[in-house]
């Protein structure tokens, strides 16, 4: 559950749209120690590939995605 999650860095990317939320990340994912979570707020329904997918070829982890409304928050953890 989200609740137990720490978070070490929170992203406010609502209204950015493609490529921008996925870039604000990986801006952004230095300034989180080693298994640190950012959790990211995006509303850019390109966000759902974008993440992940950036998340996969940087040897990053999306460990949990929710959305509510048009709040697409994922938690995406440092692995290196």
């Amino acid at each position: 559950m989200a609740e137990n999650i720490k978070v070490d860095l929170e992203l406010d990317l609502r209204g950015l749209l493609c490529p921008l939320p996925m870039v604000r990340v990986s801006q952004n994912i230095t300034n989180v120690p080693i298994g640190g979570i950012i959790k990211a707020i995006a509303t850019d329904p390109g966000s759902l590939a974008d993440i992940p997918s950036w998340a996969r070829t940087t040897g990053n982890e999306v460990v949990k995605t929710e959305r509510a409304d048009k709040d697409i928050t994922f938690f995406v953890k440092r692995l290196k």
